[in-house]
C-alpha cells in the first residue's frame, strides 16, 4: 500500500506539472490545450495580417482592444459559448469584467497587450489583481494570462510566467 500511495502521489504531481489537474474533465483539458495553442501562434496570425495582398488595409494589432478583437475571432474556431465581458465578484471594494468566460469548459482568458507605461511590474501587479478577483467566480477553475508583447518589453517573460503560474484556491492559471 505504501509502494502503491508513493506511485499514485508521483503520478498526481506529474499531471499536475503537465497542466492537467486530476479532476478536470476533458472539455476543459481539451479546451486549455486548444487555447494554448491559439496563443502560442498568436503573433504569427497578426503579422500575417499586416502582410496584406496587393497592400490592402489590414489590421495592425496596436492595442488591447485589438488583441481582444482577433483573440475573439480566433477562439470561435474551437468554442461555441465565448462570453465576453462576463463581471467578475467584488473584490477590494471594486468588481470588473473578464475578457472572455468559456462558460463549458470553465476557463476565464484574460488579455494583456504591452506599452509604455504597461511593462512587467505593473503588468504583473495587474495580473495579480485579475487572479484574486477570478478565484470568487463560480465559473473560473482555469484562469489562461494571455499577454501580447511585441516590442518584447518583457525582459524575462518565462520568469513572469512562472510566478504567476500554479494553483490558487480552487483555480488553475
Amino acid at each position: 500500500l505504501r509502494q502503491a500511495s508513493a506511485i499514485l502521489e508521483s503520478l498526481i504531481r506529474e499531471i499536475d506539472e503537465f497542466g492537467i489537474a486530476p479532476n478536470v474533465d476533458d472539455n476543459a483539458a481539451s479546451g486549455f490545450t486548444q487555447i494554448t495553442r491559439i496563443c502560442e501562434r498568436f503573433h504569427l496570425v497578426a503579422r500575417q495580417l499586416r502582410a496584406r495582398h496587393a497592400d490592402r488595409p489590414t489590421l495592425d494589432v496596436e492595442d488591447e482592444y485589438d488583441v481582444q478583437d482577433l483573440l475573439h475571432g480566433l477562439l470561435q474556431i474551437f468554442f461555441d459559448d465565448i462570453r465576453r465581458e462576463e463581471w467578475t465578484p467584488s473584490y477590494a471594494g471594486a468588481t470588473s469584467r473578464m475578457d472572455f468566460l468559456l462558460k463549458t469548459e470553465q476557463i476565464v482568458v484574460e488579455t494583456k497587450r504591452t506599452r509604455k507605461g504597461l511593462e512587467a511590474k505593473r503588468l504583473g501587479e495587474e495580473l495579480m489583481v485579475d487572479i484574486q478577483r477570478y478565484q470568487s467566480h463560480q465559473d473560473c477553475k482555469t484562469l489562461v494570462c494571455f499577454v501580447f508583447d511585441p516590442e518584447g518589453r518583457i525582459v524575462n517573460p518565462r520568469g513572469m510566467e512562472r510566478d504567476l503560474a500554479g494553483s490558487r484556491s480552487g483555480i488553475k492559471v
